[in-house]
C-alpha cells in the first residue's frame, strides 16, 4: 500500500537534494539508497521525490530541465518555507535527515577542531553545530558550481573556499544559503574577503581602483586583472542572489 510522505520525510529529502547535484538525482546514489533504507522506502521513490522538489527549482526549469512533475502540496510548501527562510528550514531538513539516518551527530559534525574537546555543554554544541553548518554550506555550494572556482576555474577541492558574499555575521538568516555563496579559490576568496575583486550583481567581476594603483607584477596581472570584466562561470543551481553582491560591492565603494 502506497505510503503518503509525512513532512519531516520531505524534508530529510529537501536536505539531501540541496548537498547532490542534479545529475545525482537517481535512485543508483549511495546517499538516496541510504535514506531510503532508513525511510522503509525504494531508492526509486526517494529520487522520485528529489526530482519532484527539482520541477519546484526555479534555476533548474529555466536551464530546461523540468524535475518530475507531479510535486505534491505539501512539497510545494515545504520549498515555499525554504525560500522564505532558508537558514530555519536548512536546519531543520538537516535535523530530520540526521533523525531519520539514526546519527544525530553526523559525520560532519564529528569533524571537530582538537581545541574544542575541552569544552562541554551547551557551548560544545553549539560550536559543534556551527562546524556542520559550514560544512553543508561548503558542499552545497561546491557541488552547484561542480566543484570548480566561478573565476578561474580552479578545481582543486583542497584549494577551494565556498565563500559568503555577505558575511556570516552580517546575515543570520542566509548563513546557509548557497544562494549567498560563490565557490572561489583561496586566492580569490581571500581578495574577495577584503573587498580588492567584487562580483557585480550582473556577475562581472569587478577589481578595486586601491588594487589597481597597487604595484603591479606578472602574477597579480595573470591571476586577478586577467578576469576584469568576466562573466563569472554560473552554477547549476542556487544562482548567486543579485541583491547579496549588491550589498558586497556597495559595502566596498564598487561602481558597477
Amino acid at each position: 500500500m502506497r505510503r503518503d510522505w509525512t513532512r519531516d520525510e520531505v524534508l530529510a529529502a529537501l536536505h539531501l537534494y540541496t548537498q547532490l547535484s542534479f545529475g545525482q538525482l537517481h535512485k543508483g546514489n549511495a546517499d538516496i539508497k541510504a535514506l531510503a533504507a532508513k525511510m522503509g522506502r525504494t531508492p526509486s521513490s526517494v529520487a522520485m521525490k528529489l526530482t519532484n522538489l527539482a520541477s519546484l527549482d526555479p534555476q533548474i526549469t529555466a536551464s530546461g530541465r523540468k524535475g518530475l512533475p507531479g510535486a505534491s502540496s505539501l512539497d510545494r510548501a515545504v520549498w515555499s518555507d525554504l525560500k522564505g527562510d532558508w537558514d530555519t528550514t536548512a536546519m531543520a531538513a538537516q535535523d530530520c535527515y540526521a533523525r531519520l539516518m539514526g546519527d544525530l551527530s553526523t559525520a560532519e559534525q564529528n569533524e571537530e577542531p582538537e581545541a574544542w574537546t575541552h569544552l562541554e555543554g551547551r557551548t560544545r554544541t553549539a560550536l559543534v553545530r556551527v562546524r556542520a553548518n559550514q560544512h553543508l554550506f561548503r558542499r552545497a555550494v561546491l557541488n552547484s558550481y561542480h566543484g570548480a572556482c566561478c573565476i578561474s576555474g580552479l578545481s582543486e577541492e583542497r584549494l577551494l573556499i565556498a565563500s559568503h558574499i555577505v558575511p556570516w555575521s552580517e546575515d543570520h538568516n542566509n548563513r546557509l544559503n548557497p544562494q549567498n555563496g560563490l565557490c572561489l579559490s583561496a586566492l580569490h576568496d581571500r581578495a574577495f574577503d577584503q573587498g580588492l575583486i567584487a562580483v557585480s550583481p550582473d556577475y562581472r567581476v569587478l577589481i578595486s581602483p586601491t588594487l589597481k594603483a597597487a604595484a603591479r607584477n606578472a602574477f597579480m596581472e595573470s591571476s586577478l586583472f586577467a578576469y576584469e570584466g568576466m562573466t563569472i562561470a554560473m552554477p547549476e543551481r542556487f544562482k548567486p542572489d543579485p541583491g547579496f553582491l549588491k550589498w558586497h560591492c556597495d559595502q566596498f565603494g564598487f561602481r558597477y
